[in-house]
């Protein structure tokens, strides 16, 4: 069972050579994303109606540089999920995101953009102020949903059906100060509400494809 990060954890971004930072990676937090991909693939199965998988991040491509961040990804794929819509928990040396994720190797971008821009009103009104918006996964800073002005958000959307390398990325971050003194019972439940909120984003996408 997931219990929580500690200071430990987000040093792990700090230690210098790939095989060095991947070494400690495998040892301190991808047992930790693995109890996450286990208690949440369930979860997300039953708010999607649909058998989610996960899949924690092995960086297996990586020949120099280390990995700035980490995570367990959830889509309804066995094999993979970034050609997918789909769930994210991981983390930078900054702060733990949880995302709904939409990145570039994904073939309808152009349809889902298509759909949010039509829905464009009622995410604005569905998604909380203190959520966040991103347009690149690889990039620690986010912007928050209330502080995008007039058509911030539609710019967004558009661009992510517009713009080859384009990615919509929305959900939650908590700073490692915070993330730090969480208890288990609070990150429950800040991951379940914040999965329930975002499930809408990922029903549209359902829908569009349908």
């Amino acid at each position: 069972m997931f219990k929580g990060f500690n200071n430990r954890d987000f040093d792990v971004f700090k230690i210098d050579g790939l095989q060095e930072r991947m070494e400690k990676l495998i040892e301190r937090i991808r047992p930790k994303l693995e109890d996450l991909g286990k208690e949440y693939a369930g979860e997300l199965s039953a708010l999607s109606g649909t058998e989610m998988h996960y899949h924690v991040a092995k960086h297996a491509r990586r020949t120099v540089n280390p990995p700035k961040d980490t995570w367990v990804a959830f889509a309804p794929n066995k094999r993979g999920y970034k050609m997918l819509p789909h769930f994210q928990i991981g983390l930078f040396e900054s702060h733990v995101f949880i995302w709904y994720a939409v990145i570039y190797e994904a073939p309808m971008k152009v349809e889902i953009s298509k759909k949010m821009l039509k829905n464009v009103m009622s995410i604005k009104q569905q998604i909380p102020d203190t959520f966040v918006w991103s347009p690149d996964h690889m990039k620690p800073e986010a912007v928050s949903h209330k502080e995008l002005k007039d058509n911030g958000l539609e710019d967004l959307i558009s661009r992510l059906g517009t713009v080859k390398k384009a990615e919509l990325l929305c959900g939650v971050h908590v700073a490692r100060e915070k993330a730090t003194s969480m208890t288990a019972e609070e990150w429950h439940s800040l991951l379940s509400s914040t999965f329930r909120q975002l499930m809408p984003l990922y029903e549209m996408h359902i829908v569009s494809s349908s």
